[in-house]
């Protein structure tokens, strides 16, 4: 395991190699395929990150029959964001109110708590100044592409999701959740968005989470802890990804 501005890399350093050969022969397809790029770069695309939407996937079924919108707290890159707006488009093309709020701060982790181990620390997994308007455009362009593409039908939320959440709820007194997924990794965001959103889960939402039972990401396990009572909880593990995890309400 390696770490690079507080990102884990659990590649193998004899897998270096090929991710950079892979890098590379991306930008040569897309200058290749030309206007026909999209297609032809999926085969650069790796076994994780394939099991990454494949999770993706799996979780929007076992949502896909409950009401409500779905909030994502930890965008980073909005790889997932993107992902969830896609399969919105292929499974339940014509349910705009399946609204998908993202919610991050843009820069990194903020509260770290000792709670979270000695491996994390404030400002880990910073991206670029201004990235979320690049986000921004990113999905306007994907969901231009969908049906019913004159209605917005996400929304990206910057600032600590412990104070954002709050304002969210009391700006959206109508909004239910049909699945939220917390993938901030440290413990205090993750403890306060829980208790916040408690009361708009109903039964059947999911509650999903990135690092749960994660050695090096204590925090979001322990957050859970505090919130919901584990022996009433069937929690269950992602069929693609190791430290993922949801339960049902």
């Amino acid at each position: 395991m390696r770490t690079q501005d507080g990102q884990l890399f659990f590649t193998p350093p004899n897998q270096a190699d090929a991710y950079k050969e892979l890098r590379d022969i991306h930008g040569e397809i897309h200058d290749i395929a030309g206007e026909y790029w999209n297609w032809p770069s999926v085969a650069t695309l790796t076994r994780p990150s394939l099991a990454r939407i494949l999770n993706l996937n799996f979780l929007y079924d076992e949502m896909l029959p409950v009401a409500g919108s779905i909030c994502e707290f930890g965008v980073h890159y909005g790889s997932s964001l993107a992902t969830l707006l896609n399969l919105r488009a292929i499974k339940e093309p014509y349910n705009y109110s399946r609204h998908i709020f993202g919610f991050d701060t843009f820069s990194g982790f903020a509260g770290v708590d000792e709670k979270d181990g000695g491996m994390v620390k404030s400002g880990d997994f910073h991206i670029d100044d201004g990235y979320e308007k690049l986000l921004e455009r990113l999905l306007l362009a994907q969901e231009s592409l969908s049906p019913n593409n004159h209605l917005k039908k996400f929304s990206l939320i910057k600032g600590d999701a412990s104070v954002t959440s709050k304002q969210w709820l009391e700006d959206n007194p109508h909004s239910i959740i049909s699945m939220a997924i917390f993938d901030m990794d440290v413990y205090k965001p993750t403890k306060d968005v829980l208790e916040a959103i408690k009361p708009r889960l109903s039964k059947g939402s999911i509650v999903v989470f990135d690092e749960l039972n994660c050695p090096h990401f204590p925090g979001e396990t322990q957050a859970l802890f505090e919130v919901f009572d584990m022996n009433t909880i069937e929690v269950k593990r992602s069929p693609f990804l190791p430290y993922t995890s949801y339960f049902r309400l």
